[in-house]
């Protein structure tokens, strides 16, 4: 296997560092990619891969991503992620994730980890039993705090909202056609958002009786996983797992807006222009999707209150209007234009 230095997605990342724990069955890797504005904050994912290279491409993809999440977010916080490799009848232990503790106590700060894909605030409470640096923790009342997904999709949905009044030229999102591709716990709670104000959707989900059980719930049409990028629609909203825009995908893609939760949607920096080439109006995701690292940034921090939190999140749609203003203004994609705002803010401008 190469060095980590040599892998595509490598970018000056400050540190990359790799776990193995026998006792527990630990393997994860952590990777900060910058500290510049403050300690790398980012979720640890519990995944399964099928090569172990994936996992380390994972993190630096991600970690980068956060880095410039917390620094259009407004946060003082650097970027960083944690995958913590699971076997496929392997399971999370209190053993396995008190290891993770320990390895991210081992890094002294640099790296504050929260609930990720395969996560859950629970998890959270047993590695905080080995570390200090760590988020998302259960919250009473009005603190800040326990699972970030509710306020990801809030940040999501007003997204979707600012790419329709961009392209469609309405401030309603009623009789918008929304393809939404996942409703686990974000893409779900987006789509009852937009179901709410009646939207007209299509769901779709690698757990289909999930996507099943919802689409009958809300009145919505119902498509296989594989299909729902090719569904004829105004929003595409992808909320699954990353590198679904592609070459190929984005060809056949029948929507004018892309906007949703998923991280790292672009599977190159190419096809950012390549939507770009397309008219599509594109959100990019760490704009978008910051409402959950808000709410974990604030409660590490000890900042603020829910009120807060939201308040924060109302300020996403301001931000992609900026981006796509710019965009529009020098003809250059929407994605190079916010990661040249993130680069400059993390002082790589």
């Amino acid at each position: 296997m190469s060095a980590v230095w040599d892998f595509a997605d490598f970018d000056d990342h400050e540190h990359v560092h790799m776990f193995r724990d026998r006792a527990s069955g630990l393997t994860a890797v952590i990777a900060v990619h910058s500290t510049h504005l403050g300690p790398g904050a980012g979720g640890v994912r519990y995944w399964h891969y099928p090569q172990r290279a994936a996992a380390i491409t994972d993190a630096l993809r991600l970690s980068r991503g956060m880095s410039y999440k917390n620094a259009m977010a407004g946060l003082p916080m650097g970027g960083g992620k944690g995958v913590i490799l699971a076997d496929e009848q392997g399971a999370k232990t209190p053993e396995l994730l008190a290891a993770f503790g320990r390895a991210v106590e081992s890094l002294g700060g640099a790296y504050v980890t929260a609930e990720d894909v395969g996560m859950s605030v629970a998890d959270m409470v047993e590695i905080a039993r080995t570390t200090r640096h760590v988020s998302g923790l259960p919250a009473a009342g009005d603190a800040v705090g326990g699972n970030p997904s509710p306020l990801t999709a809030l940040g999501v949905y007003l997204g979707i909202k600012a790419a329709i009044r961009e392209k469609l030229n309405t401030d309603s999102a009623q009789g918008v056609r929304v393809a939404v591709q996942g409703v686990g716990s974000v893409g779900e709670a987006v789509a009852r958002r937009l179901a709410a104000e009646g939207a007209k959707l299509t769901l779709a989900d690698v757990d289909l009786a999930r996507a099943k059980a919802l689409a009958e719930e809300l009145g919505a049409d119902l498509a296989d996983s594989a299909a729902i990028m090719e569904v004829e629609a105004d929003v595409l909203s992808p909320n699954a797992l990353g590198a679904t825009l592609t070459e190929a995908s984005i060809e056949r893609l029948k929507v004018s807006i892309v906007a949703g939760a998923a991280n790292n949607q672009l599977a190159t920096d190419a096809d950012g222009q390549r939507i770009h080439d397309r008219g599509i109006v594109y959100a990019p995701d760490y704009v978008i999707n910051a409402g959950g690292i808000i709410n974990v940034a604030l409660e590490y921090l000890g900042q603020g209150s829910r009120e807060e939190v939201e308040s924060r999140i109302q300020l996403i749609p301001g931000r992609l209007a900026e981006i796509w203003a710019e965009s529009r203004a020098s003809g250059t994609p929407a994605s190079v234009v916010a990661d040249r705002m993130a680069q400059t803010l993390i002082g790589r401008g």
